[in-house]
């Protein structure tokens, strides 16, 4: 069941080929080649002895081992090494969820995952890209000239922006991990810029926000972390819901019969309408074929 119509196919297709979206990446975008973020958490749990039932919440896990260790960094670093010890995708295959993303003419590339796969796609065609990471605390370095110019570093299609917004792997203290980056990173953001203070979305950002549609891959309507995420940044740049958007979204899992579950998607659509979001239910690896499909013969 992808529920996206032949109108809402046509629309998003002619956006990804003249540039007029903003894909947001989450980490359903790596599945196949990093651990999900259940089968770290429950990994991590077994290494730190947590005591709780709840190990297949990574932000809570990595809580508790901040608190056991007493050094956050210290714990960033190593959930680092373990995404790290994992391989990467083949970044030409046209299906690759990171590749086929990497062939179309798009500016701004965001994304909540700490890898640099999107890089390395964009690098793999030609693209020169810059990378930045969101500056969500006071004692992250961030690219001052990327916020003081009006432009933004200008992306383009050929040297587009890759904007981290949870930290990434070069720097484990950039890391949006634990309760405590969680909060702290709503919180900045609903101040953010106010009375001179630091700023976490320059305005190339705000503008791949508020003046293209944004297409959501490896996320989860149930999820916690996108359902605040996406909360928090309507609240801080509203313009964002003046587009319609597309989200990939895996079917919901329960122990129930298939009428449940169709039950569950159409409450979860009709829920997610407020926010101008077309859903395609399925895996990352099923919206590329798909996508592919439609693109028509390959050149």
């Amino acid at each position: 069941m992808h529920d996206m119509g032949e109108a809402e196919w046509e629309r998003l297709l002619d956006q990804l080929n003249s540039g007029d979206c903003t894909p947001f990446l989450g980490s359903g975008a790596c599945v196949g080649t990093l651990p999900t973020g259940t089968a770290l958490s429950r990994d991590m749990a077994r290494r730190w002895d947590y005591p709780f039932a709840d190990d297949h919440d990574l932000p809570r896990v990595t809580q508790f081992a901040v608190m056991r260790y007493g050094d956050s960094v210290y714990v960033k670093r190593r959930i680092c090494d373990e995404l790290d010890a994992g391989g990467a995708p083949d970044f030409l295959d046209p299906l690759e969820p990171h590749a086929l993303l990497a062939s179309f003419p798009l500016p701004v590339y965001l994304t909540t995952n700490y890898d640099d796969f999107i890089l390395r796609s964009l690098e793999a065609v030609g693209k020169s890209p810059n990378v930045a990471v969101c500056p969500w605390n006071k004692g992250l370095a961030y690219a001052e000239d990327l916020f003081s110019s009006e432009a933004g570093w200008n992306p383009k299609p050929e040297a587009p922006l890759i904007y981290h917004l949870h930290g990434n792997l070069r720097d484990p203290a950039s890391l949006v991990l634990a309760e405590d980056d969680y909060l702290e990173f709503l919180t900045n953001l609903a101040v953010d810029g106010v009375a001179g203070g630091q700023r976490m979305l320059p305005t190339s950002i705000l503008a791949a926000l508020t003046r293209r549609p944004l297409l959501f891959i490896g996320y989860s309507l149930q999820d916690w972390t996108f359902r605040v995420l996406f909360h928090g940044l309507l609240k801080a740049v509203p313009g964002i819901n003046r587009r319609r958007h597309v989200s990939v979204q895996l079917a919901p899992s329960l122990a129930s019969t298939k009428a449940d579950v169709l039950e569950v998607q159409r409450q979860l659509a009709r829920y997610y309408e407020d926010w101008r979001i077309s859903i395609f239910w399925g895996t990352a690896e099923e919206f590329c074929h798909e996508l592919r499909r439609r693109m028509g013969p390959m050149p």
